[in-house]
């Protein structure tokens, strides 16, 4: 039975290219209103999941929903009211950014009268912050132009669902950070939002929910929050007899400490941190700093696979 809660759902999906299995059997769940979080290093079949969803590449096994609707058998009525930039945009370069925007817009289903169209394209533009470029012709647009321009295209009519496959890509820290405020802003208007990405903090930043994808397996999915959670706190302490500190650490219980420079970091473990801070104190340890420190994105990522995360993709 389909749930009515998710905006995509997805059951044994594979994709296969001659003996190597880019996507090995995910099953997505992706709650309608949230703002879903896509991770994992480049190669790890996020966007060949991506296109299958969108109807773009067939897969060998498995079946999906979007909106609640079977695909492919309902990609017509079901893909109006999906906006999609994946693997960046294309656009003819001769025609400046409204009028690329105009001209699909005019080819997609149910195209509205002219007037309407224009006040369309402008607010689109606008969104994206390229109101000041409108007319430059699209074959002078810079990359994290050309991606801004691609989105205000998945944004030009009214979406339930928007699927971005790394949409800050090319993008400087100011556009990104605009970038990032508007999928907040289209978050809390209600749209579900499936962000595919490699740069964690962006996703810290604005999703409610991610999944993790490594080797073309869906690791684990679910809140954020939850997530973060289920690895344990660490702790992190500078004392003035380092070795010292380090036995009574690892005395009262505390796994995996070691040795950053000159300060200690180990795993709570369940302990609670002003128990450890006194047990350092009664044993005559000097605490110079003492900071329980809640798991990064990044830090649950590596306890989850045992490897780092390939930020430069």
């Amino acid at each position: 039975m389909p749930d009515a809660g998710l905006a995509i759902e997805s059951h044994g999906l594979v994709k296969a290219f001659g003996g190597l299995r880019a996507v090995d059997g995910i099953d997505l769940s992706v709650p309608a209103g949230s703002t879903y979080g896509f991770l994992g290093p480049n190669g790890s079949g996020k966007t060949t999941t991506i296109k299958i969803l969108l109807g773009l590449v067939n897969p060998n096994a498995g079946q999906w929903r979007l909106l609640g609707q079977p695909m492919p058998q309902r990609s017509m009525s079901v893909l109006p009211q999906v906006g999609a930039l994946v693997e960046g945009p294309a656009f003819y370069p001769w025609l400046t950014g409204r009028q690329n925007l105009a001209r699909l817009d005019a080819m997609g289903p149910g195209a509205l009268r002219r007037p309407a169209r224009r006040a369309s394209v402008g607010e689109a533009l606008e969104r994206v912050g390229l109101t000041a470029a409108a007319n430059k012709k699209y074959g002078a647009y810079s990359l994290g132009m050309r991606q801004r321009l691609g989105l205000a295209w998945a944004l030009l009519r009214p979406r339930r669902l928007l699927v971005l496959d790394e949409p800050t890509n090319g993008m400087d820290p100011q556009g990104t950070r605009e970038i990032r405020h508007l999928v907040r802003q289209l978050g809390s208007e209600g749209t579900t939002i499936f962000l595919s990405s490699h740069l964690l903090s962006e996703v810290e930043q604005v999703c409610s929910h991610i999944g993790v994808m490594h080797r073309g397996k869906l690791l684990t999915q679910g809140p954020l929050s939850a997530l973060q959670a289920s690895a344990a706190p660490r702790l992190r302490v500078e004392a003035d007899d380092p070795a010292r500190a380090g036995d009574v650490l690892a005395l009262i219980g505390l796994s995996g400490i070691t040795r950053e420079g000159e300060q200690l970091v180990a795993t709570l473990d369940g302990h609670r941190p002003e128990d450890c801070c006194r047990a350092l104190v009664e044993a005559g340890v000097g605490v110079r700093l003492f900071v329980p420190e809640k798991l990064s994105l990044e830090d649950a990522f590596v306890a989850l696979t045992g490897e780092g995360f390939d930020v430069a993709g």
